[in-house]
């Protein structure tokens, strides 16, 4: 872990400190666990003592679909999310972009999808019945190299920020090789957007040297608690 979501990581609750309910507990492959904790109305993912997301602060995931979404107009057709969570930056994806678009939704975890349409389905709605939303249960990664030229726009969250927190084989999404693997998975002009708890100007240079146009934007998380802003990268494909 980075020495920013360390200090991130400092600010939330420790997963033997709870103070709502464990809900479920889920399997990561290859190692670890999620939790999902209910507090009275909301709930939280926590991975281990790290809080991942939860339901009370959700603007900056929003954020990473309508950012894109205001960025290519009505020109987006083919969506890729990689990470489901709670849903938020679907929901967000389906309202901004254009009807006609289409989402894959790549979730590693086949628990976090079951949680959709169990204790969290009055969060998710209808997100997982449209019709344009297909989910499937793999890597983004792996779903980013098989897919040349395929995505208009590829919206991840699948960690606190660009390192491997949640699997170290994520470090491969974040790599110089990974980069080039998400910039020949975007038709041109497509964007690679990026969610992050903290700031990394060195992940900016390799997007750069990867081939992409930056723009970096920090948004408030929405929180109550005081938590710091979140970054999102938006990075071009020139077109």
């Amino acid at each position: 872990m980075t020495s920013a979501s360390a200090s991130v990581a400092a600010t939330r609750e420790k997963s033997s400190k709870w103070p709502g309910n464990l809900v479920d507990t889920a399997a990561i492959p290859g190692g670890g666990e999620l939790h999902l904790v209910r507090h009275g109305n909301h709930y939280e993912i926590l991975f281990g003592d790290e809080q991942l997301m939860g339901s009370w602060a959700v603007r900056s995931e929003e954020a990473l679909a309508t950012l894109v979404s205001e960025r290519m107009g009505t020109r987006a057709r083919t969506v890729l999310i990689g990470g489901l969570g709670m849903g938020f930056t679907l929901a967000a994806a389906r309202s901004a972009f254009p009807q006609k678009a289409t989402f894959v939704v790549a979730e590693l975890v086949p628990q976090v999808v079951a949680w959709a349409e169990g204790p969290l389905a009055p969060i998710i709605g209808g997100s997982l019945r449209d019709p344009r939303v297909s989910v499937e249960i793999r890597d983004v990664h792996d779903v980013i190299v098989e897919r040349h030229a395929s995505f208009d726009a590829i919206l991840l969250d699948v960690d606190n920020g660009p390192d491997g927190l949640i699997s170290l084989a994520n470090e491969r999404l974040y790599s110089n090789w990974g980069l080039r693997a998400a910039h020949a998975a975007l038709r041109p002009a497509g964007i690679l957007a990026v969610w992050s708890a903290y700031p990394d100007p060195l992940f900016s240079d390799r997007l750069r040297d990867a081939g992409f146009e930056i723009d970096v934007h920090v948004v408030d998380s929405g929180s109550d608690n005081g938590d710091p802003p979140h970054t999102i990268w938006l990075a071009a494909r020139p077109g």
